[in-house]
């Protein structure tokens, strides 16, 4: 076999034009506004489900760029996630990503209430970065948590909701989104068990990419 592209901005640039064509091909019609987002995640785990089962509460696109490009904080719920977020990207705008999992006080925290690391986190993020992007793609726990802060007053720029599983993932996606809907909360939640912490830093590249006018690799200083 010899491969048919060499280069890293070659590659990317190529199988971006295959996920357009297989798009127009299989009849799928992704709006504007959110297709880098959606061609991002294909791109990241070659799974067409995911024009389909990702959904948008209205301007949560436009309202993750901006909060992107005011330098917002985002906050994972795993060290995997975070670790997938393009670091130059946040740079250029002024922004940062954290985790809170591996925080001491958060698993003190978690072991005083008798929970998970997750909900201790998400708390965690409510009191001190209750404006931020929550990106989560692993933990149902996670979004439950945002729900009930959220329904106390937090009001986060954005919340990505991707977990992927089996016990409690469909119906914590589907309450998040309700919620977020009721709120006016932008949100993207892949409805459905698919999701994972790359789908999670996947959707934060998109948005960032996309702010900081990155999308074509040569922006981030690929050849």
């Amino acid at each position: 076999m010899t491969p048919q592209h060499h280069l890293p901005a070659d590659i990317e640039r190529t199988s971006m034009g295959i996920i357009t064509a297989e798009l127009a091909a299989r009849g799928l019609q992704i709006p504007e506004e959110s297709a880098a987002v959606v061609k991002r995640v294909i791109h990241t785990t070659a799974d067409f489900d995911y024009a389909e089962n990702l959904h948008f509460t209205p301007g949560a696109v436009a309202a993750g760029m901006a909060a992107v490009r005011s330098g917002v904080t985002i906050i994972t719920d795993t060290n995997m996630a975070l670790a997938g977020i393009t670091k130059p990207g946040l740079a250029r705008l002024g922004g940062q990503a954290l985790c809170f999992m591996a925080d001491p006080a958060v698993a003190a925290a978690a072991k005083q209430a008798g929970t998970t690391r997750a909900v201790a986190a998400m708390h965690k993020a409510a009191r001190d970065c209750p404006s931020a992007v929550l990106a989560v793609g692993n933990a149902p726990t996670a979004l439950l948590t945002i729900v009930e802060e959220i329904e106390n007053g937090m009001r986060p720029a954005l919340v990505i909701g991707v977990p992927v599983g089996f016990v409690n993932v469909v119906e914590s996606k589907e309450r998040l989104f309700a919620v977020c809907t009721q709120y006016g909360v932008p949100a993207i939640v892949a409805m459905g068990r698919k999701g994972g912490s790359n789908v999670a830093a996947a959707i934060c590249n998109a948005l960032i990419y996309s702010a900081a006018e990155m999308l074509d690799p040569a922006a981030r200083g690929w050849q």
